[in-house]
């Protein structure tokens, strides 16, 4: 007996070590599940429409061939192809993103708590990285030409340089319908209400005249 109650514990918990590791967005359980727009249900992800109302137009997104507009403090656009722009995407677990920089332009520190990315440069040079989490905050790096790859893993803060003088271009693919994006410097200096700045200027060690200087450019 004790045998067997061992048994079915171990069986539980491998069955919900197997429901961690695929639960980052849910499975399709048919075709497809086109996001129903105008339900007022409100649940993890979106509530499908009637399959009899789903068009082609459900499944498309146009312009992605069109640059961004990289005239901001970063030199950089992200134009995102995600569930909020293809109805269709929902529970599908994938989504995607153009990313454009203007020379010296960058793509700040940031991560995707849903999502792991898998990126291609189409154009110029950037210099990319990640780093992992404590206690070794171990940062990984690559110099990425025309036709290069690279995996940031999912939830880790990670970045994208033009190393170049002149314009680049990468897409990004991405785990997840909706990956999330939280840039730090905007989450840590930007929060609405504010981060009190005595506990940011312990955190990074610097008196509050210099974290405020920081969150006046928020």
């Amino acid at each position: 007996m004790a045998v067997r109650v061992f048994l079915l514990a171990a069986a539980l918990l491998a069955a919900m070590s197997c429901f961690h590791a695929t639960a980052s967005d849910p499975s399709l359980l048919q075709d497809f599940c086109v996001v129903d727009k105008m339900s007022k249900v409100r649940l993890n992800g979106f509530p499908c429409k009637d399959a009899n109302d789903v068009v082609a137009e459900d499944f498309f997104f146009p312009g992605l061939h069109m640059a961004g507009n990289t005239t901001n403090k970063q030199g950089s656009a992200v134009t995102p192809v995600n569930v909020a722009q293809i109805a269709g995407l929902n529970t599908m677990g994938i989504s995607l993103a153009r990313i454009d920089y203007a020379p010296f332009g960058q793509n700040p520190p940031h991560t995707h708590p849903r999502g792991t990315e898998i990126l291609t440069v189409l154009e110029g040079t950037l210099y990319v990285g990640f780093v992992t989490s404590n206690p070794d905050n171990k940062l990984f790096t690559k110099v990425l030409n025309k036709g290069d790859v690279f995996v940031f893993p999912e939830g880790l803060i990670h970045f994208q340089f033009n190393y170049g003088t002149k314009n680049a271009v990468a897409l990004a693919a991405l785990s997840s319908q909706n990956p999330g994006v939280i840039t730090v410097a905007n989450s840590v200096f930007g929060s609405k209400p504010s981060i009190p700045d005595y506990i940011l200027a312990k955190a990074f060690q610097v008196d509050k005249m210099t974290v405020d200087r920081i969150q006046a450019q928020f």
